[in-house]
């Protein structure tokens, strides 16, 4: 399941603070602020889709991420692989460096990714 975009800038507001409540999460977005209603109605679709849960305190309901940044941000990764590159990790790495523009010193940066990871694999 996915998040929209303001699910997810809500998401990021969360994994930064790990813990908020309703004021630290208005708090954490800049000008124009979005009105509490709002973002009531996103924590609760978020709970429902199992992206947050949340401890109560009497009134106050303190929210908290259950699944990390990394986590949904490979999950994404791995569905746009699979959706717009037939699961196919080397089609993905093609277009990724020959589409994106990316300097040579960041071809670099990422062949040594690639390097250590293929010998971490090997070293298993």
């Amino acid at each position: 399941m996915k998040l929209s975009k303001t699910e997810e800038q809500v998401m990021e507001h969360l994994w930064k603070l790990e813990k908020a409540f309703m004021k630290d999460l208005l708090e954490a977005y800049p000008k124009p602020k979005p009105a509490p209603t709002t973002l009531a109605t996103l924590l609760k679709r978020m709970i429902d889709k199992k992206f947050v849960a949340y401890t109560e305190y009497g009134n106050s309901r303190q929210y908290y991420p259950l699944i990390t940044k990394s986590n949904y941000f490979s999950k994404h990764v791995n569905g746009l692989i699979k959706d717009f590159f037939n699961n196919s990790a080397a089609q993905f790495a093609s277009f990724f460096t020959t589409e994106t523009n990316l300097s040579e010193k960041e071809l670099e940066e990422l062949k040594n990714i690639i390097d250590s990871q293929l010998k971490a694999k090997r070293n298993d």
